[in-house]
């Protein structure tokens, strides 16, 4: 294992947060606190490369994830991908925050256990270890992950992990990537579809994302020509 390294891990969710809600604010806080991580490095999707059109346009998105993010010193916002006229792929973004952070940083790809087992869909994927470790968050209705391999896991992914699983947060520190560890996260079911549909229907969206973030998407009628009833009071 290499020697230990000069700065604290930083996190990384990455996500279309179209629009970003609480399940994302929670397990970013979660993993920041289960892996003893200063802070996490919310990165909105500019153009999503495996999804439809989002809902709303990148720099929406963005702005939206600035609220949901403000006040909160343990998060911090990325706009590399959203200033990208290229598709937002997970390998490249590491490559430019490696640039940007030095080689030594350690950097945690926070993922569920949904995304994780899907990797080999990825672009580029195999790359991702040499650049990051992960960390994989036992969502709802998944038994916890580490428990599970490699049983799940597709033969290349399975044979990739071979060796880098780790339980102790501490292990992060000790290198700059190429680590695997798991945590649990409080089950929320909410989803952004679940939060577009109920705002198209007239619907109200309240309690499942915060009240900045709502108040935006009033104001700027997002998801809903509309939107009466639905912003903060």
């Amino acid at each position: 294992m290499s020697a230990a390294t000069d700065a604290a891990p930083l996190g990384l969710l990455g996500g279309t947060f179209d629009p970003i809600h609480f399940a994302h604010l929670r397990l970013a806080e979660e993993a920041r606190e289960a892996l003893g991580l200063p802070r996490v490095r919310l990165v909105p999707a500019g153009q999503p490369p495996h999804r439809g059109e989002p809902g709303s346009t990148a720099e929406d998105r963005l702005a939206m994830t600035r609220l949901a993010a403000a006040g909160n010193d343990g998060l911090e916002v990325d706009d590399g991908e959203v200033r990208t006229p290229q598709k937002s792929y997970t390998v490249p973004t590491l490559e430019r925050l490696r640039a940007e952070l030095g080689p030594r940083r350690p950097l945690v790809l926070i993922l569920g256990a949904d995304a994780f087992e899907g990797l080999p869909q990825w672009h580029r994927w195999q790359e991702l270890f040499s650049l990051a470790h992960i960390a994989v968050a036992n969502r709802p209705g998944h038994a916890p992950h580490a428990r599970r391999w490699p049983a799940t896991l597709s033969p290349g992914l399975a044979a990739l992990c071979e060796g880098r699983h780790v339980s102790d947060p501490a292990e992060l520190r000790a290198a700059p990537a190429g680590r695997i560890i798991p945590f649990d996260m409080t089950p929320l079911a909410i989803s952004a579809t679940l939060i577009r549909d109920l705002i198209g229907h007239g619907h109200s969206a309240r309690y499942l994302l915060p009240d900045s973030v709502l108040d935006y998407i009033g104001a700027n009628g997002l998801y809903s020509r509309n939107l009466t009833g639905h912003t903060s009071s």
